[in-house]
C-alpha cells in the first residue's frame, strides 16, 4: 500500500508563484528519489475555527493562505530511503531553494494509507 507524506503551511498570498516554483522543484527532487505523485493545493475555502482549524494549526496571519500538500510514495521503505538520499542532495541543503514561507510553522508527517476507494 502506498505511503503518504502530508504538509500544511501558511504562505504569504503574494508568494503564490514563488511557492509554486519551489514546490515544482521539490516535487521533481522527490520523484527522482522514488515518489510517484506530488499534489499541491492552494487554500480557497479554509474557515477559521473556534477550537481547531487549518489556519490555527499553522498560525496563519493576515495576508497568508493555507496550503495543503501531499506526496505519494510506493511504500514507507521507498519513502524512508528517498528522504535519506534527498537530505544528502546539494539541492536540499539550506539556502539552495529557500522556502517562500515560514518553515517553522510548516506541519508535516508520514501516514500509512489504510483506505483508498
Amino acid at each position: 500500500m502506498p505511503y503518504i507524506d502530508g504538509f500544511i503551511a501558511a504562505v504569504p498570498t503574494g508568494n503564490r508563484e514563488a511557492y509554486l516554483e519551489h514546490a515544482t522543484i521539490m516535487a521533481a527532487v522527490m520523484k527522482e528519489f522514488g515518489a510517484i505523485r506530488s499534489v499541491e493545493c492552494w487554500g480557497d475555502d479554509v474557515p477559521e475555527g473556534k477550537l481547531t482549524s487549518f489556519p490555527m494549526a499553522v498560525k496563519a496571519e493576515p495576508g497568508e493562505t493555507v496550503v495543503f500538500a501531499w506526496v505519494v510514495w510506493p511504500s514507507k521503505a521507498v519513502r524512508d530511503s528517498g528522504w535519506e538520499r534527498m537530505m544528502q542532495d546539494p539541492r536540499m541543503q539550506p539556502g539552495a531553494h529557500p522556502m517562500p514561507f515560514d518553515g517553522k510553522r510548516l506541519i508535516y508527517g508520514g501516514f500509512e494509507m489504510v483506505l483508498d476507494l
